[in-house]
C-alpha cells in the first residue's frame, strides 16, 4: 500500500510506494498557525496516520464541498448563492484518523473529530505556503491524482 509523508516546513507531500520508493511530490499548503494537536488550534496536526475516508471519487475536478457533500462547482455555487467559507473545500476529500493516543487521537487532540483532511482549495495560489486553516491544501488536479493512488488505510506521517 502507498504512503505519504507532509513536511510542513518544505511545504511538500511525498507519495512513496509499498517499497519506500518516492513515486510523486506535490507541493501543498498547511495551516498558517503552525504545527499543532488541539482542537480548535486551526494547525496542522503531525504525527501517525491513516486515511479513514476518501470522499468524492465520481465528482469532477473542483467540486465544491460542503458538510463532505458535493453542491457543483465553485462557479455554480456562487450563481445558487450558496453561501461559501473562504477555505472552500475542493475536488476530493482524504480524511485523516490520528494513529497516537494522546499525540493526535482521543481527547482534545484527535485529527478525525477535527475533520483534518488532505483535499483541494479554491486557493490554489497560496499553495507551497502555510495559508490554511489546519488541513493540508493541495492543487485539485494534484489531489485528483494523490487520491488515485492512495487507499483507506494508507498511512500519512505528518511532520515538522
Amino acid at each position: 500500500m502507498n504512503s505519504i509523508t507532509i513536511n510542513i516546513a518544505e511545504q511538500q507531500l511525498r507519495l512513496f510506494d509499498e517499497d519506500g520508493n518516492l513515486l510523486h511530490q506535490y507541493p501543498v499548503s498547511t495551516s498558517k498557525k503552525g504545527a499543532g494537536n488541539r482542537n480548535g488550534s486551526e494547525q496542522t496536526p503531525t504525527g501517525l496516520h491513516r486515511i479513514k475516508d476518501k470522499l468524492g471519487g465520481a465528482m469532477p475536478v473542483n467540486e465544491v464541498f460542503i458538510g463532505r457533500l458535493p453542491h457543483g462547482n465553485l462557479q455554480e455555487c456562487m450563481e445558487r448563492g450558496i453561501e461559501l467559507p473562504d477555505d472552500v473545500i475542493m475536488s476530493r476529500i482524504l480524511w485523516l484518523e490520528g494513529m497516537e493516543p494522546g499525540r493526535n487521537q482521543g481527547g482534545y487532540v484527535d485529527s478525525y473529530q477535527r475533520y483534518i483532511y488532505i483535499h483541494g482549495t479554491n486557493h490554489e495560489e497560496s499553495i507551497g505556503t502555510p495559508s490554511s486553516i489546519g488541513c493540508i491544501r493541495m492543487r485539485n488536479q494534484d489531489v485528483v491524482d494523490l487520491f488515485r493512488q492512495v487507499e483507506v488505510g494508507s498511512e500519512v506521517l505528518i511532520e515538522e
